[in-house]
């Protein structure tokens, strides 16, 4: 009996998680299609195939299901728990390097990139839109490499803020790519293109922070 108990809510979990991610693709879906202002909580209902009352009850209003569906890519981007302790330049270069071309891999998707267009679609006619994917979205992985920064400062790898030694960075990482890909002029580069982008802004931005024992005499 209780087995049966255990099981069965396991599989009440596991259909209350399928139909929450049917939700989230489906507000995604008539965000893209119609915009965040003019999308409806029917339409998203209906796409879903959901009640309306389910879907306040699972998501919440839209701003939720909006803020939902950045938050779900946003938490790849966090700084992994088992991050190496920041003992010398090659570990840091070789964590710059990995976060990097996680950055670059998640940010570039087009799924991301739609977003990035819907937030400046909506930016006078739904402001939250941008507002969400900048403090939901982009300052989850600002707040990672700041950690990075933070951990490599105590460490005495770096010297500087760590918030303004990530901006440096993400600019290094990014250059004009981010502008292209919205004006889609650009193609989505390939794992070897983000490999070889994330290796040369770990470099540059090393080249750029030496260790003060290595900066040139005065």
């Amino acid at each position: 009996m209780a087995k049966a108990s255990m099981s069965k809510r396991r599989q009440e979990g596991g259909d209350e998680t399928a139909v929450r991610q049917r939700i989230l693709e489906a507000a995604f879906a008539a965000f893209m299609k119609s915009g965040y202002a003019s999308a409806s909580t029917l339409e998203i209902a209906t796409r879903a195939r959901v009640s309306k009352r389910e879907l306040y009850a699972r998501v919440g209003n839209k701003q939720k299901m909006l803020i939902a569906c950045i938050s779900e890519r946003a938490n790849r981007l966090d700084v992994p728990a088992d991050l190496p302790m920041l003992r010398d330049r090659e570990t840091l270069e070789q964590v710059l390097v990995s976060f990097g071309t996680k950055l670059l891999r998640e940010v570039s998707d087009p799924a991301v990139i739609a977003v990035f267009r819907l937030a400046i679609g909506e930016a006078v006619q739904a402001p939250e839109v941008a507002h969400a994917l900048d403090s939901t979205g982009r300052e989850k992985s600002r707040a990672a490499l700041r950690k990075i920064m933070a951990q490599a400062k105590v460490s005495g790898l770096l010297i500087g803020r760590p918030a303004e030694l990530a901006e440096q960075f993400v600019g290094l990482l990014w250059g004009h790519l981010m502008v292209s890909l919205l004006l889609g002029v650009a193609k989505r580069p390939n794992p070897r293109e983000i490999a070889r982008r994330a290796g040369d802004a770990a470099a540059a931005f090393l080249q750029l922070h030496p260790l003060p024992k290595e900066a040139p005499a005065a």
